[in-house]
């Protein structure tokens, strides 16, 4: 952890330990996604559902992507994540993208943009509270909100077929934005 850093973000008007909270919920809830998403890809059955795994493979990578590069932000900012995972998948600050009863894949759409649309809301929260007084966490946040956005618009486009305007990743949980936080 870094003190002094610590110090400026609070000299800059940020109660760190809310701010902490805030990043550790949204850590639980990307975790918590990449195992349901992990799910939902796997119960995108028959040829409509092959057209989507795709698709959902990308954002639950992506989410996985999300997961590692808040954690060196939490410690950095001296928080930590709980030990116990049983604990940490309880704080997610979004709703379990659960399977649904019936695993039809207008229903799994149906989940996948309700997870979407909670992720767009976490990161501009975290955004709206950093801005001008963390650029770090507020860039990362950002990067984040990017790539949240686009997964929405994507599921967004399966389940109305409006225009999203998607491409493909070059590869699998390419995630332009996020990218540079983990190297």
């Amino acid at each position: 952890m870094s003190e002094h850093n610590r110090r400026l973000v609070e000299k800059a008007g940020i109660d760190v330990e809310k701010l902490l909270d805030m990043l550790v919920r949204a850590a639980a809830a990307e975790f918590t996604t990449y195992y349901y998403y992990t799910v939902l890809r796997n119960h995108a059955a028959g040829m409509e559902g092959e057209t989507i795994k795709e698709i959902i493979e990308d954002a639950r990578l992506e989410d996985r992507n999300h997961f590692e590069a808040l954690v060196p932000r939490i410690y950095e900012l001296g928080g930590e994540l709980p030990r116990d995972i049983v604990d940490f998948s309880k704080m997610a600050w979004c709703r379990d993208a659960y399977l649904p009863e019936e695993p039809t894949v207008e229903n799994i759409l149906k989940v996948l943009l309700e997870a979407e649309r909670c992720a767009v809301g976490v990161y501009t929260e975290i955004c709206k509270y950093t801005f001008g007084k963390d650029p770090r966490t507020y860039d990362l946040a950002l990067a984040i909100l990017h790539e949240e956005i686009e997964h929405e618009a994507w599921f967004e486009e399966l389940l109305t077929g409006k225009p999203s305007g998607h491409f493909r990743r070059t590869k699998p949980g390419e995630s332009p934005f996020v990218s540079k936080f983990l190297r």
